[in-house]
């Protein structure tokens, strides 16, 4: 029990100590945070960037519906000639040319109508561009068949669901999106934990068996006692990264609010009212902001931080445990990646699973299914966790994932304990079922 004691320390210590780790450790959140704030800033310089559109209307209907935004100035073409139109808006540099054809019927007229430009023009403009006419040519037949079109305008509902538990708390549509994302980060973070420190398990072996110092580290330790002193001193290393990330991102949430000037104090039951008065007094964006902030804070974090920490522990336990035996078996990285497929496809799977399956449909048959099977539940039973899972599918979950851990553990010990001692010789798939019977 010593020496494992001295192996667990050993590797959670060279791996704390690591440059790059206390880099990351640190940086990451900035960097999170930064890219957003990039992309977000970036953005905003795209948006605040002016188009000019000219438009050369043949039928005289629409020169009064095109009129100018904040993202887009439209230019009268229509007395010019065709061609003079379209050489002018090249000179010019303009955005577009939009033509629009006289034709007899309104039909018509909708497959007729052309854009010219020099690239292809941004979605959002075409939609607005076919939102303005569409509007346009509708109210046009409304009135040619002798309905009152303002009669029709009135008529319209908006409908604006309010959303309420049998508890007496209210929510909105965005509780959905922000268990979405929150579900999809936790599966994707927790995949990429388990590729990260499940490589470094594998690369300290294969650095320990190339240097031929396994040979002398396992005359006095036993070759399980040392695989799983560098699975337990790399997991170590792994939860006091995540830990430091969240506290550094509570931070970071805190000061984000303030700045902002979000009113986290809104209680459940005056949801609907507040957002509204936010709205009215500080604007709409800020609102939106509170009601992100709040949404977020009626998930259990709780919950959510814990099943994290159980998942990942569980989940790199069961994967480092085929990481160590591979690097036992091969004598360099370059022949571990024959191994890798079997590694990464069920993480990749439970990503798709989680994506395609679990966010539509979480308490469905395939979502729960998945969420049971070991090799994708740390993954996908994350992802269903914000959606609400009864306790005892989690416990039930969480015993299968220890049995299988148990299971591989035992399985790649016998691996490691054969393979550590190999050399020269790369291994297949027989040759490593031939060493389990050894």
């Amino acid at each position: 029990m010593s020496n494992l004691k001295l192996i667990i320390k050993r590797e959670f210590i060279a791996r704390v100590r690591n440059k790059t780790f206390v880099i990351m450790t640190f940086l990451s959140p900035m960097i999170f945070v930064g890219m957003i704030s990039l992309i977000a800033w970036l953005a905003t310089l795209n948006n605040d960037e002016v188009r000019k559109i000219a438009f050369f209307d043949e039928t005289g209907k629409f020169e009064s519906d095109f009129k100018d935004t904040d993202h887009i100035d439209y230019i009268n073409y229509s007395k010019l000639p065709l061609n003079d139109a379209k050489d002018s808006v090249v000179i010019n540099k303009m955005y577009g040319l939009l033509y629009i054809p006289n034709k007899q019927t309104n039909n018509e007229l909708a497959s007729a109508i052309q854009f010219y430009a020099e690239e292809a023009p941004s979605i959002s403009i075409l939609n607005n561009i076919e939102s303005i006419i569409a509007t346009k040519l509708t109210n046009q037949n409304i009135k040619e068949k002798g309905l009152d079109l303002d009669v029709i305008k009135n008529s319209r509902a908006k409908v604006r669901i309010q959303i309420e538990n049998f508890y007496g708390e209210k929510t909105s549509k965005m509780t959905n999106y922000v268990k979405m994302f929150f579900g999809g980060a936790a599966g994707y973070l927790l995949m990429m934990f388990i590729i990260i420190y499940g490589n470094m398990v594998m690369r300290s072996v294969i650095e320990e068996k190339s240097n031929r110092i396994i040979e002398i580290i396992i005359s006095s330790v036993k070759p399980l006692q040392l695989m799983m002193g560098k699975i337990l001193g790399t997991s170590l290393a792994g939860i006091s990264q995540f830990i430091i990330w969240v506290i550094l991102g509570g931070v970071l949430v805190t000061v984000a609010t303030a700045v902002l000037g979000i009113d986290t104090t809104v209680t459940a039951t005056g949801f609907g009212s507040s957002i509204q008065a936010v709205e009215e007094t500080q604007g709409e964006t800020i609102a939106s902001a509170t009601a992100l902030v709040l949404e977020i804070q009626k998930l259990p974090l709780g919950v959510l931080l814990l099943s994290f920490l159980i998942y990942f522990v569980g989940g790199y336990f069961l994967y480092s445990s085929i990481y160590a035996a591979i690097g036992a078996a091969v004598d360099s990285e370059t022949d571990s990646q024959q191994f890798m497929l079997p590694i990464i496809l069920p993480l990749v799977l439970g990503i798709y699973v989680g994506f395609f399956s679990v966010i539509e449909n979480p308490h469905g048959t395939i979502s729960m299914v998945f969420s049971m099977i070991p090799l994708t539940s740390p993954i996908v039973m994350l992802m269903r966790i914000p959606f609400g899972v009864p306790w005892w599918e989690v416990l039930i979950s969480i015993f299968l994932l220890l049995g299988s851990i148990i299971f591989m553990v035992w399985l790649a010990g016998k691996i490691y304990r054969v393979g550590i001692l190999m050399y020269g010789k790369k291994p297949s798939y027989k040759e490593l079922f031939k060493w389990l019977r050894y």
